[in-house]
């Protein structure tokens, strides 16, 4: 029989990717990768060049029509298969990626009289220009005891869809009322390939505070929040809200020109990223937790009960697998933060050691500080360059490193950032088993598991926990491809289900990262230390750095 094959693309911060599966046995044929254009605009905007004010980021929509155009027709090209042999195809996307369209579909932004407004833009995953409108939602919510926000943790984000479209609202009125609707990037993109308008309900669930059952929040407490908001749901946020696995559509004649597949080709409703990679490492069953380690760090936890967990991004029934609640925690800087430190804060001559060895600076950093014992460096971090995600939902928090003296070295600094990235990951996994969720399993995907060895070393001593590696390295993509599959179905010669998908197209390493007692007896006092930073600077005891952003933030518009 003809092999068959299904196509994940994978939407992320400054890329996208496709992947070329095959559906009975999961080798992956070809990926391509396509840099967006126009990256992540969060200084100025393009061809006007206007300034953009702190903590916005925006993206160009048509770099992900890019993608489409460069990257599905060259993972054809690479594997030479004949495309009628691709049955499906998934999307995967960063979330809560926003953009307001028009009554056709059409982004705010194309238009000529809006290129140079920044609300007629993607408002990316990481922009949290929106803190303010986030924390009268959830003021409103607690003040009116609205029961929805606790399947959030009891607080939402500036990440998130009703604050960014509500910012809009509060900034570019008339921007807002052209917006036909509200909508996240995923669906745009299945939107665009079947010219079916739905929503997906991982990423309205999770992004925009919808129920299966409850639906969205009830028009008093859009009204509540703003008169002009009442109808926000019904309108700007309407369309048929889709399981995971579904098939949103099939490939219009205009989409098939464009990716250079086969009309008629079935395309799955769209998932977030992170969660796709939590399928496409094989996760299937409750008590599995999966860590997507990126630029930002998701924590997928599966469960087969619904639980309140403090901070929490969202639980979601069938949010990740059907018939399985969806637990999503995170860290919104993680390998952010390890580049950051590269890019802007390493001495020239660490840049010119690694030169001379014939290293990258982050591989001379890494084996460095690996030569380093826990504690040796004196250094202590709180790991908040972009904000915090879980558990405390704050946008407005800021780094913290404790210990720097004049004999600190950028080894001990670059290992301090990783530890503190373990250190809130171990935050997350003992939130979640207080609140009565058994964490019994972690698996690593990613770009950073196969990477930073060091990285995951410190994360199995500072969690004590074995930690295994997804095989793939494109897990997200390799997920929207098994959604790819389940969206064919079997006559097609696609997955009856995604748990027959991920039986068929994911494997996990042999090789695993095991504690160290050693290290994690040094790393629980250092961790005892890290809470008490982590009480004092994330819950009010010291407000120094939101009073530091607020002058920020003043002098920054005394400079414009």
């Amino acid at each position: 029989m003809e092999k068959r094959y299904a196509i994940g693309i994978d939407y992320g911060t400054e890329s996208g990717r496709a992947l070329l599966v095959d559906v009975s046995t999961g080798e992956e044929a070809a990926s391509h990768v396509t840099p967006y254009p126009h990256g992540v605009i969060d200084e100025r905007l393009p061809d006007s060049g206007k300034l953009l004010e702190p903590d916005w980021a925006l993206q160009h929509p048509d770099d992900y029509m890019e993608v489409l155009r460069r990257s599905v027709p060259e993972v054809l090209r690479l594997s030479g298969i004949d495309p009628a042999q691709v049955i499906g195809v998934g999307i995967a996307f960063t979330a809560s990626t926003v953009l307001p369209v028009d009554s056709s579909g059409a982004p705010l932004c194309f238009q000529e009289a809006l290129r140079d407004e920044p609300h007629a833009y993607v408002k990316l995953w990481k922009h949290h220009a929106a803190q303010e409108e986030a924390s009268r939602i959830n003021e409103t919510a607690r003040r009116l005891g609205e029961t929805f926000l606790r399947r959030y943790g009891g607080k939402s984000s500036s990440e998130w869809m009703a604050a960014k479209a509500w910012q809009v609202l509060n900034e570019a009125p008339s921007v807002y009322g052209m917006a036909d609707r509200f909508i996240e990037a995923a669906d745009w993109i299945v939107e665009r390939l079947t010219d079916h308008p739905v929503r997906s309900g991982c990423a309205a669930g999770y992004k925009a505070f919808w129920h299966k059952r409850e639906g969205y929040p009830a028009r008093s407490f859009f009204r509540a929040l703003d008169p002009r908001l009442e109808r926000f749901a019904e309108t700007k946020l309407r369309g048929e809200v889709l399981p995971l696995g579904s098939k949103a559509g099939e490939l219009t004649e205009q989409a098939a020109a464009i990716t250079g597949l086969r009309p008629g080709t079935a395309v799955a409703v769209g998932i977030i990223d992170a969660h796709a990679g939590a399928v496409g490492a094989g996760a299937v069953r409750p008590g599995q937790m999966v860590m997507a380690m990126g630029t930002s760090l998701c924590h997928m936890l599966l469960g087969d009960k619904e639980v309140c967990v403090e901070g929490l991004c969202g639980v979601v029934e069938d949010g990740i697998i059907p018939g399985l609640y969806g637990y999503e925690a995170g860290q919104p800087a993680v390998g952010d933060l390890f580049g950051w430190f590269v890019e802007q804060a390493a001495p020239s001559y660490a840049k010119h050691a690694a030169a001379s060895e014939g290293l990258t600076l982050h591989g001379w950093l890494e084996r460095r500080a690996a030569e380093l014992r826990p504690g040796q460096h004196g250094l202590l971090a709180l790991d908040w360059w972009n904000g915090n995600r879980t558990v405390l939902v704050d946008a407005d928090l800021s780094g913290l490193i404790v210990g720097l003296t004049l004999q600190t070295r950028p080894e001990e600094i670059y290992r301090a950032l990783l530890e503190a990235t373990a250190f809130g990951t171990r935050k997350i996994i003992e939130t979640f088993e207080t609140s009565g969720m058994e964490v019994k399993e972690l698996i690593a995907c990613g770009g950073l598991p196969q990477r930073n060895r060091l990285l995951m070393q410190i994360y199995a001593d500072v969690t004590r926990r074995e930690i295994r590696i997804a095989d793939s390295t494109e897990t997200p993509a390799l997920g929207a491809a098994m959604f790819g599959a389940v969206a064919a179905g079997p006559a097609r010669g696609g997955c009856a289900g995604i748990t027959e998908a991920a039986e068929r197209m994911t494997r996990l390493r042999e090789e695993s990262y095991r504690p160290v007692e050693e290290h994690g007896a040094v790393y629980d006092e250092l961790y005892s230390e890290y809470n008490r930073l982590h009480e004092l600077f994330g819950r009010g005891g010291n407000d120094v750095m939101k009073t530091l952003k607020r002058m920020k933030r003043l002098r920054d518009r005394v400079n414009d």
